[in-house]
């Protein structure tokens, strides 16, 4: 309770501009902050032109725009892109310049940044179950999820993020709970709250990505069963597997680069961290911003219709340098992993009755 009583010290007073504890919390020495600036910049500032990029190609394709799946997509590249600049920022100024800010806007900073990396998370969680609608039910698939509930869906995902994210802004700071050990002015009982919400939208992707893992599991087999002869829909068959394949990885990354922060975060409830630990802390953090930055690589190398994007703009913009003017519609081919709309005809195994109409 020591912490606990110089931060309330600090809290009264006038604008809360005297935050003397946080010295607490800036343990680099001299050469992890050169460390901590050296890998910090580069991988934000790459990480924002990928998001950024994504986000351009998705918005600028009429066609693109208006599926539901590449909204979600949108969605993590836009919460990705907050998330490597206002982490980046912060994070530099925190532990390597050491800026003291106002208690308000610290409380502003670090919610920023939770917002940001919990609408990542969610937005992944909305890109697997659309994934697992598509299987699930493909004939129905259009009228289930339309880009109305699409949208609604993804409001409804970023006010959660945010209002979950701002509430020690909006008093829940510690003191008479007791303080973070990782972070200044955050009660280990919010912390606790929060490891609780994003361990259950972990929870919902592995279960949905287990699901469409399990089903092209079961693709594998009845293509080495038929690989000798065509079947219907054994194209759809295929773009089933390779799409698994893209979630599989998602999720590989996904836990590589959050398991660390959350099992410190968790044992952080339970004991009084050392400067050595903290310190460990503060380069796994850097593992978040990882996430941030291969998802788009991901997305853009699996992604038949961002690639055919790309290509695109790359075409406009050579046509507009030679002085030719703008190229023409605004139209990409239809065939990609990522595709979830089953523009290609749904078609059913002889067997389709045991194979259920996720099997198109």
């Amino acid at each position: 309770m020591e912490r606990c009583s110089v931060m309330k010290a600090a809290n009264g007073s006038e604008d809360g501009l005297d935050f003397n504890p946080m010295k607490d919390y800036m343990i680099l020495s001299s050469q992890q902050k050169i460390a901590i600036a050296v890998l910090c910049t580069p991988l934000g500032l790459l990480s924002a032109l990928e998001n950024l990029a994504v986000l351009h190609l998705i918005l600028s394709s009429h066609r693109l725009r208006r599926k539901p799946s590449y909204l979600f997509i949108s969605s993590l590249a836009g919460a990705d892109l907050l998330a490597s600049v206002i982490f980046v920022c912060n994070f530099v100024n925190f532990h390597v310049f050491h800026g003291v800010d106002s208690k308000a806007v610290f409380l502003l900073k670090i919610g920023s940044v939770t917002m940001t990396f919990t609408a990542s998370v969610g937005s992944l969680l909305l890109t697997a179950v659309d994934r697992y609608l598509c299987l699930r039910y493909p004939p129905a698939y259009k009228a289930l999820l339309t880009r109305r509930r699409a949208l609604v869906t993804l409001g409804i995902m970023w006010v959660l993020s945010a209002l979950v994210s701002y509430l020690p802004l909006m008093g829940w700071t510690c003191c008479p709970s007791p303080c973070s050990e990782l972070f200044p002015l955050i009660p280990n009982n919010y912390l606790l709250s929060w490891l609780l919400f994003i361990a259950l939208l972990f929870s919902g992707i592995i279960y949905t990505y287990g699901h469409v893992l399990w089903k092209a599991h079961q693709h594998v087999a009845r293509l080495a069963e038929h690989q000798d002869r065509q079947m219907p829909g054994m194209a759809r068959m295929r773009l089933d597997v390779r799409l698994a394949k893209t979630l599989g990885l998602v999720l590989a990354v996904l836990f590589i680069c959050w398991f660390p922060v959350l099992v410190l975060m968790a044992y952080s409830l339970t004991t009084t961290l050392s400067d050595q630990v903290k310190m460990i802390f503060a380069f796994c953090s850097l593992l978040c911003l990882v996430n941030s930055m291969v998802n788009p690589i991901i997305y853009a190398l699996r992604s038949g219709e961002i690639r055919s994007s790309a290509h695109h703009c790359l075409a406009h913009w050579k046509k507009r340098l030679r002085g030719l003017g703008p190229e023409g519609k605004d139209e990409v081919p239809r065939s990609s992993i990522t595709e979830t709309e089953a523009d290609v005809k749904v078609t059913q195994w002889p067997d389709s009755r045991d194979l259920d109409c996720s099997d198109c």
